[in-house]
């Protein structure tokens, strides 16, 4: 099943997967370097190929490229986000998941040059490096982190952000 397509509104829409991994040492992030060089930091995980034969099993393969981890077994989906920039023309779903094991070191190796750092982090490590993603990155991570939710209460975030320049977007929550 294609994960990527255009619709013919000509909005590009994708999915993309989020892994939350947690340690002793707190969850893991990782420092994305973004066109222009900007950077911020979020959970591994990314764009789910239409060549991954599952979602889960896309998201393996996202946080083993991203961080040299592989994850062995998944619980979820935690939450769902769903953000539409119909004026830059695209529609992004994100599910995160849950990792209930993992096994190896932290590796960075991103094929994509995107990741470049990779680290577990504390509630407070994470709360400082959050400040600088995406709202629909950022707020659904946070809610979790604090109220713990389990993955049979997933949950539902859905943006609509206005704009077509990245430092100057209006991002509005809205009701599922």
């Amino acid at each position: 099943m294609p994960r990527a397509s255009t619709d013919p509104g000509h909005v590009h829409a994708w999915t993309v997967a989020g892994g939350l991994v947690e340690s002793t040492e707190g969850l893991l992030m990782v420092r994305n370097v973004r066109p222009g060089g900007e950077t911020d930091w979020s959970p591994p995980g990314g764009v789910i190929d239409a060549a991954d034969p599952s979602l889960p099993d896309g998201l393996t393969r996202e946080v083993a490229e991203e961080t040299g981890l592989t994850v062995t077994s998944w619980e979820g989906p935690v939450y769902r986000v769903i953000a539409d920039a119909l004026d830059m023309g695209w529609r992004m779903t994100c599910e995160v998941h849950y990792a209930l094991e993992f096994e190896g070191a932290i590796d960075v190796a991103d094929p994509d040059g995107i990741v470049v750092d990779a680290r577990f982090m504390d509630a407070a490590g994470c709360a400082e490096v959050l400040v600088t993603c995406a709202r629909w990155v950022r707020e659904p991570l946070e809610s979790w982190m604090k109220e713990r939710w389990s993955t049979g209460d997933s949950r539902e975030f859905h943006y609509e952000v206005r704009g077509t320049r990245l430092d100057d977007l209006a991002v509005h929550r809205r009701a599922p």
